[in-house]
């Protein structure tokens, strides 16, 4: 017996009366959409769509419970499953009028997965389920030979990669060799007896392989493959998926058993895959792709290169193929009919399966469909304006990590474009990289830091890594509905598919087209939006934010609560962060402007003077090229806030390293090397994140950060003499621990503006306050707060010092952390909400008794993470600061927050 189902008692589990089991099918159903927990999204749908009254072949859905207790039970079932398997199996065979295992009029069925979260290709699916050498000859009385022993082949094939882990590869070398002896070049040109001879040399192999025969009992055969499907939960390829979309292990997989209805019984009947507005780029035409006499894995495996459903498709593509819609018009009428209804009904676009059994439609599957950034924002803004949902749920149609794939550049209009081949357009969006042929390696490079592109014959679901590491995916086959195009625009990857001049030697590392040959390593450039393949590197372009895209953010503003700023130092950033819709600077490091070519030589005069009055000699020096550098940046704020960090980093920073560079600074500053690198000793810190910075430093040398609040505030009066805005300055102190520190250093600040505004005769308001970045900080939150006017969290160094973790070097380790589950996530890039969380909470709280109108923002880099930003949320910080790229994405993420909260 092979993966012979195993039971518990039900004392293990104490679940005698539990239901593990929903049948659907004929017009009812045990379950509906709003179980997709407990059903899966598989499940649910098919529920759906039986109650809905449309063409669903029945069946039955084994819970997501009982992925759950299988491995709790260490890979056993419930001991009152298989009654209940057996009980619904009866019923699918009453509804059918066919026996499962019956040698006269055999019930085939499927057995798929379906996890709550879509994860197309990640885990197993079987087929034609029921079939032996008894069986498959009732099938031929019924249906045809070739048909029959078709299915029986294929179902050999699948069953023994799936549920016994015999290579498919094994069994297309055995059909190639075959098909080469016998002169044939297609699948089609074999008779039934060339596939009676097939599948006998496929049992041979399998006897070969395992020492045992192929299981011939259909009740061995199902339960083989629902553990095998069970089992794919934790395969590779489904972990790394799961860990790249944040699905969470614990929600296991449910299981679907339905009866096969055949789109392979020959010219009247088709198999396909369709979409109820275009995925690639949210217009709303019906799109698809169909393969007459085929089976529906062969459509989205890429191994036949399908025809489009409609006429309309067909023209742009060029297609020559007849589309559905004229090859088998009444099934297109209904199936635009059932596409309709289950928009209408779910309210979003649906990605559809479905199969045409001898001239009768049977729908197999609807879900959600995947579709790119681009894409998702149009049917979002389309659907609003229809009127099929409100402003508020488009907003939260599109996921904030979408909108990344909108903010970078394209290829330009004008750009001189060295096509080498041109395929189909799968995953819109323009990328330039190395080509790599093989997925590990794709990962290895990516890893390194390098741009790849991935070219592959086609992708299979153990590509995933590599597909993830890459910017982009070429495929030489497969249509618009693959493999390669359904992830590629789930993880918002430029994708050419179909590039059928494409001839790829991945063993010697080139592919040719056309008389040319482009080898591994080399520069191209892909173009999803127009399928287009170019030797180099090209030009690209900006993105443009208005239209649709501006009209959503507008809507996602009046949704959300919290402010977003922007982390910049230079007017370029500032810019940037406006016109991407900050509401202000939120990080502005001082210390990134004195390394600048022209200031860095004061800087060193001023860290190697001998006293108070040589570093104020440097730094006056240094005080009009600060001053310039804030009235730039209120220039472009205009009334907006500018949150200006002082100093932080230690002053060995500044000092030169190398011999060389020694002897330079040595000269141009006028001290010999020995004193340089006398003073550099001096300097040297063990632990310098942890030693003289921050505010140290102003307590140690007051007259640094007086220079620099000089600076901001005569910029800030400049400014608004010259435009009439008035700019916000908001002075931030870093690295306080002790209320003393902070008291000490406003008041040298505010002393500062005092003189400023009376040598200007301007006034204007401001705000001195500090980063709350240790944890003593967040646990004196109580008392700092009588000096703070605001609070910015710096979480990139409160998680280092509450985690004791040095992020430049966590990434050593930080990977198997992640892979053992002691972090869900990588604490640097989403926030540990019950450890650093903590914290911040406790020091909003705090921090508000003693202050209760204090402003409390972050600028960490989790400023811009969208599950950082709902924490932000919930904790009711005021803004969050990220960086300039980042803050369309903050505000959609923040609006997310605020409407889930208000949905609850």
């Amino acid at each position: 017996m092979y993966r012979k189902a195993e039971f518990m008692g039900e004392a293990a589990l104490k679940t005698a009366d539990e239901t593990w089991v929903y049948a659907f099918g004929g017009g009812s159903a045990d379950g509906d959409a709003s179980m997709k927990n407990l059903l899966g999204g598989k499940g649910a749908n098919l529920a759906e769509m039986a109650k809905l009254g449309l063409p669903v072949p029945p069946g039955f859905t084994i819970t997501t419970a009982v992925c759950t207790a299988y491995y709790e039970l260490d890979r056993k079932y419930p001991d009152t499953l298989e009654a209940q398997v057996d009980a619904a199996l009866e019923a699918v065979e009453k509804e059918t009028g066919k026996g499962f295992g019956d040698p006269e009029n055999p019930l085939l069925v499927s057995v798929r997965s379906g996890a709550r979260a879509s994860m197309p290709g990640m885990m197993d699916t079987v087929l034609n389920l029921g079939l032996n050498e008894a069986a498959a000859a009732g099938l031929a009385k019924k249906a045809g030979e070739r048909f029959a022993y078709d299915s029986y082949r294929r179902f050999i094939q699948m069953y023994s990669n799936v549920v016994l882990s015999i290579s498919h590869d094994e069994f297309e070398h055995i059909l190639d060799d075959y098909k080469d002896r016998q002169g044939y070049d297609l699948d089609t040109e074999m008779t039934a007896d060339d596939w009676k001879k097939i599948i006998t040399l496929y049992k041979s192999a399998v006897q070969h392989n395992l020492g045992r025969p192929f299981p011939d009992d259909p009740k061995e055969q199902l339960w083989g493959a629902i553990t095998a499907v069970f089992g794919s939960w934790m395969n590779d390829r489904a972990i790394t998926y799961r860990k790249l979309n944040d699905i969470p292990e614990e929600w296991g997989t449910a299981v679907n058993v339905q009866a096969m209805v055949f789109g392979n019984l020959g010219e009247t009947s088709a198999t396909g895959v369709a979409f109820t507005r275009d995925p690639s780029n949210g217009d709303p035409v019906f799109y698809g792709e169909y393969l007459i006499n085929a089976q529906g894995e062969d459509v989205v495996a890429g191994i036949r290169t399908p025809a489009p459903i409609s006429r309309e498709r067909a023209d742009k593509l060029g297609s020559e193929d007849a589309p559905l819609e004229e090859a088998m018009p009444e099934v297109y009428t209904q199936l635009r009919d059932v596409a309709n209804t289950l928009e209408q009904h779910y309210k979003d676009m649906q990605d559809l399966e479905f199969t045409v059994e001898d001239g009768r439609l049977y729908m197999l599957q609807t879900r959600n469909g995947k579709r790119t950034a681009a894409a998702a924002l149009k049917i979002a803004v389309d659907m609003a304006r229809e009127g099929l949902v409100t402003e508020e749920e488009a907003v939260l149609r599109l996921e904030p990590s979408q909108l990344d794939q909108l903010l970078h550049p394209t290829i330009s209009e004008e750009a001189a474009r060295d096509v080498i081949i041109t395929g189909l357009p799968a995953s819109p969006g323009a990328a330039v990289g190395k080509v790599v042929f093989e997925s590990d390696e794709a990962w290895d490079m990516a890893e390194k830091g390098e741009d790849v592109i991935l070219v592959r014959i086609e992708t299979s679901p153990e590509d995933i890594k590599g597909m993830h590491a890459s910017r982009a995916i070429v495929t030489a086959r497969g249509g618009m509905t693959s493999h390669a195009a359904v992830v590629a625009r789930g993880m918002g990857r430029p994708c050419v598919c179909g590039a059928g001049g494409l001839q790829i030697d991945s063993k010697n590392g080139v592919f040719r087209v056309m008389g040319r040959e482009v080898k591994k390593g080399d520069i191209i450039t892909v173009d999803g939006a127009t399928g287009q393949v170019m030797l180099g590197a090209v030009e690209m372009v900006q993105p443009d934010l208005s239209g649709d895209f501006g009209l959503l953010m507008e809507w996602a503003d009046k949704a959300r609560k919290l402010k977003v700023r922007a982390n910049a130092e230079t007017p370029l950033d500032t810019r940037t962060a406006v016109e991407f819709g900050a509401e202000g600077v939120g990080l502005c490091r001082t210390e990134h402007m004195f390394f600048e070519a022209e200031r860095i030589p004061e800087v060193r005069a001023m860290i190697l003077a001998e006293n108070e009055s040589g570093r104020r000699a440097a730094l006056d020096k240094l005080l009009p090229m600060q001053r310039s550098d804030f009235e730039e940046i209120f220039r472009i704020l205009e009334d907006r806030p500018a949150t200006i960090r002082l100093l932080d980093p230690p002053l060995h920073e500044f000092l030169p390293h190398t011999d060389e560079d020694m002897e330079d600074v040595a000269k141009a500053s006028g001290v010999s090397v020995d004193v340089l690198r006398q003073r550099a000793g001096e300097l040297h810190e063990s632990n310098p994140m942890l030693g003289h910075r921050g505010c140290r430093l102003g307590i140690t040398y007051p007259e640094i950060y007086e220079m620099q609040a000089r600076a901001i505030f005569e910029a800030a009066v400049k400014v608004a003499g010259e435009t009439g805005r008035k700019p916000i300055p908001e002075v931030m102190i870093p690295l306080v621990a002790t209320h003393k520190e902070l008291a000490i250093l406003k008041a040298v600040v505010d002393d500062v503006a005092k003189s400023v505004f009376e040598e200007t005769g301007v006034t204007l308001d401001y705000m001195v306050g500090t980063m709350i970045e240790l944890p003593r900080a967040a646990l004196q939150a109580g008392e700092i707060a009588q000096s703070a006017a605001f609070f910015s969290f710096g979480t990139n160094d409160l998680t280092q010092t509450t985690l004791g973790i040095s992020r430049d070097d966590a990434g050593r380790f930080l990977k198997v952390y992640e892979d053992k589950g002691i972090y869900e996530k990588d604490p640097f890039v989403t926030l540990d909400q019950v450890g650093v969380g903590e914290l911040v909470r406790m020091a909003a709280e705090r921090g508000r008794s003693t202050r209760p109108g204090i402003k409390l923002g972050i600028c960490g880099e989790h400023g811009g993470d969208p599950a950082s930003i709902n924490f932000c949320h919930r904790t009711g910080l005021d803004y969050v600061s990220c960086s300039p790229y980042r803050v369309p994405i903050a505000r959609l993420a923040a609006a997310h927050a605020a409407l889930k909260e208000s949905h609850k």
